[in-house]
């Protein structure tokens, strides 16, 4: 998690907090280590955000600070939940602990009625449920995406032959049976897609391919709309 989100996340954590939460529970919830919550609390008290509270204490969010209100309409929030309550299917551990976390935020953020409604479980996504890969953890690819960061990966297509691909990820597609990788692959030449079950290893290179991924997504965007105009 980068610093700008871990702060975030810190002041989420106090923001919605009854007592007192000590740097060890925070470190635990943000998987980080106990030093770095120490240092993410004295980089936002520098910032005049008003957290007291001390090591083997605790710390709290002195009344009166908050982020800026959640501007939702009841319908809006219900689609955010509904959404969230899909990423339930995906193979992504990351992002359905994600999505649970905004729940929570959600839920401390909006007027007692609402939140009475949304915590009354009312609104569910069904279906099958994809497995996680065990070759690919999919956070590193979203991440890589994200950087435009290079990947490694081990492949074995669908007739069974294995090859070692370098690729530019692009974007990554969610399907009820698996996730399914787009990206600019160096040994093809071309834009291709990788099935996240099929991967075998993943590593994330130390190059990049810094200002070229939108460009390549809008090439890899107009082979939609060529196969629909010849539809």
């Amino acid at each position: 998690m980068r610093k700008a989100s871990r702060l975030f996340e810190i002041i989420q954590i106090l923001r919605l907090a009854t007592r007192p939460v000590t740097a060890a529970r925070i470190a635990e919830a943000l998987e980080v280590t106990v030093r770095s919550i120490y240092r993410d609390i004295a980089a936002l008290q520098a910032m005049r955000v008003p957290i007291e509270g001390g090591r083997g204490i605790g710390y709290i969010l002195r009344p009166g600070f908050d982020l800026p209100p959640l501007m939702f309409s009841i319908e809006e929030t219900e689609a955010i939940v509904l959404a969230l309550a899909l990423l339930e299917r995906t193979g992504d551990a990351e992002l359905k602990a994600a999505a649970r976390r905004v729940n929570t935020k959600i839920a401390g953020a909006v007027p007692a009625p609402l939140r009475q409604s949304l915590q009354s479980k009312a609104l569910h996504a069904w279906g099958s449920v994809a497995p996680p890969p065990t070759g690919i953890d999919l956070a590193l690819v979203r991440r890589a995406i994200r950087d435009e960061q290079k990947l490694l990966i081990d492949y074995r297509d669908s007739f069974g032959r294995a090859t070692e691909r370098t690729i530019q990820p692009l974007a990554l597609i969610y399907y009820t049976a698996t996730a399914v990788i787009v990206g600019w692959c160096e040994l093809r030449a071309g834009i291709r897609n990788f099935r996240a079950d099929r991967v075998e290893d993943c590593q994330a290179l130390a190059a990049y391919f810094n200002g070229e991924g939108d460009e390549l997504r809008d090439l890899w965007i107009s082979g939609w709309r060529a196969s629909d105009a010849s539809a």
